[in-house]
C-alpha cells in the first residue's frame, strides 16, 4: 500500500541506446524536467546521456497529484506585482502553451478537464482578485458562486480554469523517456551520480528538483525539500470530482481517476515542520487528516488502496530556478517548482535545453539561479 498509485502501472521497456564516445550533455534526474530536456537536446542534434538514481519517474514525477495547471505557484495578480504585467502575462502564456504540448505528447496519460480552485472562507476576495486580473489580461477564466454537492456550503466560491488538465504523471514521463531514447538519448537508470567529476560531458544539467543532489555547491539546500502525502481510494460508484480541485492555497487537492478512485493529497499543515524533508514516507498525523477529509467529502470512509509521499522543491519567491549555476562553468539547473512541477517541469526542461543551445527565453532572467545567492 505504501507506494504511489501512479507507479503501480507497469513501466515500458526503454530502447537500448549506448553512446559511443563522450556525450555533449549529461543530465542528472529522470523526472519530467530531465526527460524533457533530454528530448529537446537530442532532437537538436546533441549527444545526451541521462542518469537516474532509481527508475524513470520514480521521484516527484511519479508521486504527485496528477494536475496539469497553467501558471506558477504564486497567484496571477501577485505575479503581475512581482514580475511586472508583461512578464507575468508571458509566464502564464508559456505555461498554457506547455499544457497544450503535454496534451500532444501525452496521449492517454492526459485528459483536458479544466480545474477548479476553491475559495475557503478567508480566500474569496483574494481569489476574486486573481480572477479579475486574469480576465483583464485576456486569459480564459470563470467565476463560480454556486457549486454542486458536496462542495456547496463548504466553499463560498471557486475559480474555474477551463484549459487545465489531469494526468497519469508516471505514464506521461515514461512515454517521454521512450521518445527521448528513440531520439538517441542514452538513459542510465539505477545509477546515482555522487560527484560531478564522475561525468564526462562539458555541459551538465541537474534536474532533481527537491531531491538533494550534492552537486550544486552553494545552491544546495536553497531549493527546500518539501514532502507531500497522498492517498487513493478504491473505485467509487459516484462521479463527483472528474477534474482537479484544490483549496486552501493549494494545501488540499483531489480528483477522481477514470475508474472512479478518489485521489487526495495535502494537509501538509497538519504537521508542517515535519514535512520539510527529503524522506519519502507517510506519517500517521497527515494520513489521518487525509482519511478524515475523504470521509467528510463522501459521508463515509471508503477503503484506501494506496498511501504514498513525494518530495518537491520549495523556493521562497515561488519562482522556478533555471539557468547556469553561479561559479561553475558548464553546470546548469532546472527545478524549484514549489509544487507545480508537472507543467513547469516540462516547460523548464525544454527551456534549459534551448538555452544550452544558445536560444535563451527572456523568462529565464526571472528564473536565474544567481538570485538565490546574491
Amino acid at each position: 500500500m505504501a507506494d504511489s498509485f501512479w507507479l503501480a502501472e507497469p513501466s515500458p521497456t526503454l530502447p537500448s541506446q549506448l553512446l559511443s564516445g563522450r556525450p555533449d550533455v549529461e543530465i542528472v534526474g529522470g523526472g519530467i524536467t530531465g526527460v524533457s530536456a533530454a528530448l529537446t537536446l537530442a532532437r537538436s542534434g546533441k549527444r545526451v546521456r541521462l542518469h537516474e538514481a532509481r527508475a524513470i519517474a520514480s521521484g516527484a514525477s511519479g508521486r504527485n497529484g496528477g494536475f496539469a495547471l497553467r501558471g506558477g505557484a504564486m497567484s496571477y495578480d501577485s505575479a503581475r506585482e512581482w514580475l511586472g504585467e508583461d512578464q507575468a502575462a508571458e509566464f502564464w502564456r508559456q505555461t498554457e502553451a506547455y499544457v497544450d504540448r503535454m496534451g500532444e505528447l501525452g496521449g492517454d496519460a492526459f485528459r483536458r478537464t479544466g480545474s477548479l480552485r476553491l475559495a475557503g472562507d478567508d480566500e474569496r476576495d483574494e481569489l476574486l482578485a486573481e480572477y479579475e486580473a486574469l480576465r483583464d489580461d485576456g486569459f480564459a477564466a470563470e467565476w463560480r458562486d454556486e457549486l454542486p454537492p458536496p462542495l456547496a456550503g463548504r466553499f463560498p466560491g471557486a475559480l474555474f480554469h477551463p484549459n487545465d488538465a489531469v494526468l497519469q504523471p508516471a505514464r506521461l514521463v515514461r512515454r517521454l523517456a521512450v521518445a527521448a531514447a528513440e531520439a538517441g538519448v542514452e538513459i542510465r537508470e539505477h545509477r546515482r551520480v555522487e560527484e560531478l567529476d564522475a561525468l564526462e560531458a562539458e555541459t551538465i544539467v541537474v534536474a532533481t528538483d527537491g531531491y538533494p543532489s550534492g552537486l550544486l555547491g552553494e545552491l544546495e539546500g536553497l531549493i527546500i525539500p518539501t514532502r507531500g502525502q497522498m492517498v487513493a481510494t478504491e473505485p467509487l460508484p459516484e462521479r463527483l470530482f472528474p477534474l482537479p480541485h484544490y483549496g486552501r492555497h493549494g494545501l488540499d487537492y483531489w480528483h477522481q481517476d477514470p475508474d472512479g478512485r478518489l485521489i487526495v493529497g495535502g494537509f501538509r499543515d497538519a504537521d508542517m515542520a515535519a514535512e520539510f524533508t527529503a524522506t519519502e514516507e507517510t506519517t500517521p498525523r497527515i494520513q489521518a487528516a487525509l482519511d478524515g477529509f475523504v470521509e467528510a467529502l463522501l459521508g463515509r470512509r471508503p477503503e484506501i488502496e494506496h498511501r504514498w509521499s513525494g518530495v518537491f522543491g520549495l523556493v521562497p519567491d515561488l519562482l522556478p530556478v533555471v539557468g547556469p549555476v553561479p561559479g561553475r562553468e558548464g553546470l546548469w539547473i532546472a527545478g524549484g517548482y514549489s509544487g507545480h512541477g508537472n507543467v513547469l517541469g516540462l516547460m523548464c526542461g525544454d527551456l534549459v535545453a534551448k538555452a544550452i543551445g544558445g536560444d535563451s527565453h527572456p523568462l529565464l532572467a526571472a528564473f536565474a539561479p544567481a538570485r538565490l545567492v546574491a
